[in-house]
């Protein structure tokens, strides 16, 4: 049987339709027998959907910029700090980078202006990249949407490939996963994305190729529970049910341990902290 002891794709209540907090979260997954847990809020239009996307108040994205106030034990827990930010283009630029700050949370010039992606993914120890609105891809070839995803996947602070098999954007999945295994960055089999099996099987498919993919590739992945609330922390049973029907083999399982996934970080080139 696979086994899974992180949850690295976690969101708190900071992404507005999540409800938990970093601690409530924390000891869910102390419950839950994980040993390390990554809270990765949505970094996204889905928070300020009025937002200037020129430039920004940097108050609005304390929460990433604070993250340093936090445990990296906690609970017995090991914690990590990231991101899930949304792809906006065709050549994989993420959320935030067309977007100016030039103050700081105080409102006093900062030495140099900066971009939003840049100033937030700083307090970051890695990001997830994923597609939540699909809009700009309209009409995209196969062809584009595997660039869109190998230009996010070539960014240095992204680790991993978020809910790809739900998006709805079709791509070279064999290009993608061996770039991915290339380039020692994860991809995730999202145990939220799985639950829609029940509803819609073109999801479970999709997903099902991807693992497919990555096992026959020798490419890394992340088995996460998309967790909106503590109570879906650890909760990805949809995942190790679809992992094992296809035998996928679990030295591939990056979440298999706290010391795997931290090993994979330093793998991919990300700054590994001490926990």
């Amino acid at each position: 049987m696979l086994q899974n002891r992180c949850d690295v794709h976690t969101h708190t209540i900071f992404s507005r339709h999540a409800y938990s907090t970093v601690r409530e979260n924390v000891l869910a997954a102390r419950d839950a027998g994980y040993e390390l847990l990554g809270v990765t809020d949505h970094f996204s239009d889905m928070l300020y959907p009025d937002a200037d996307l020129t430039h920004a108040d940097l108050r609005d994205y304390q929460h990433f910029l604070n993250t340093a106030g936090w445990p990296r034990v906690w609970e017995g827990v090991r914690l990590l700090r990231g991101a899930e930010a949304d792809i906006r283009s065709l050549d994989g630029r993420l959320y935030g980078q067309d977007v100016v700050v030039e103050r700081d949370i105080i409102g006093c010039p900062v030495p140099r202006a900066t971009t939003l992606y840049d100033r937030v993914v700083a307090s970051c120890d890695y990001v997830i990249a994923s597609v939540h609105y699909q809009g700009f891809a309209a009409g995209a070839t196969i062809a584009q949407a595997t660039d869109m995803y190998l230009g996010a996947l070539a960014q240095p602070k992204v680790l991993v490939i978020g809910h790809a098999g739900r998006a709805g954007i079709p791509f070279d999945v064999p290009e993608l996963v061996g770039e991915a295994a290339r380039q020692h960055k994860l991809i995730e089999i999202n145990a939220h994305s799985l639950e829609a099996r029940r509803r819609e099987g073109r999801t479970w498919t999709s997903c099902r190729k991807i693992a497919e993919t990555c096992a026959e590739l020798g490419c890394q992945i992340v088995i996460s529970s998309d967790a909106h609330i503590c109570a879906g922390v650890g909760a990805v049973d949809p995942s190790l049910e679809m992992l094992e029907e296809i035998h996928f083999p679990q030295e591939l399982v990056a979440t298999r341990s706290a010391e795997a996934f931290l090993a994979a970080m330093g793998a991919a080139g990300l700054a590994v902290p001490s926990l």
